[in-house]
């Protein structure tokens, strides 16, 4: 049910909100969702899958990522990572691509070198090749 990226981050594709009682056992404090409502038939909505993290006691953002990351997005999940605190922060889209696209080059605003960003992202099973140009050395 997920990759994990760095000892805070866990990542993966579509979760649905029978999901988040397992995430939050998982020590995950706060959700991210990466996906636009309606990118796929069947696909829950943002707004049930935030009921149910609340419900649960997990916080939850939302922060559609549909044609490339923008400055906002990788700021919005900056601050995301952050407001994690001592929890667990698990991202989400289709895949979990989008996701630590975003992870990564927001790592990398706060200073992680790009060597040990394609670590952890290969190891998880993603390519960095996409926004290697944004990451910082």
């Amino acid at each position: 049910m997920h990759r994990q990226l760095d000892d805070k981050t866990l990542v993966n594709g579509q979760i649905s909100p029978e999901d988040i009682e397992a995430l939050k056992a998982l020590g995950v404090t706060l959700i991210v969702n990466n996906r636009p409502d309606g990118e796929d038939v069947g696909q829950p909505e943002s707004d049930d899958i935030e009921a149910a993290a609340r419900a649960a006691g997990i916080d939850y953002r939302h922060v559609p990522i549909a044609r490339g990351l923008g400055p906002s997005d990788i700021e919005a999940m900056r601050e995301a990572m952050h407001a994690a605190g001592e929890g667990k922060l698990f991202a989400f889209c289709r895949s979990g691509n989008r996701s630590t696209l975003a992870w990564a080059v927001a790592k990398s605003e706060d200073g992680v070198p790009t060597e040990e960003l394609h670590r952890q992202a290969n190891q998880a099973g993603f390519d960095l090749g996409p926004v290697a140009h944004l990451l910082r050395d």
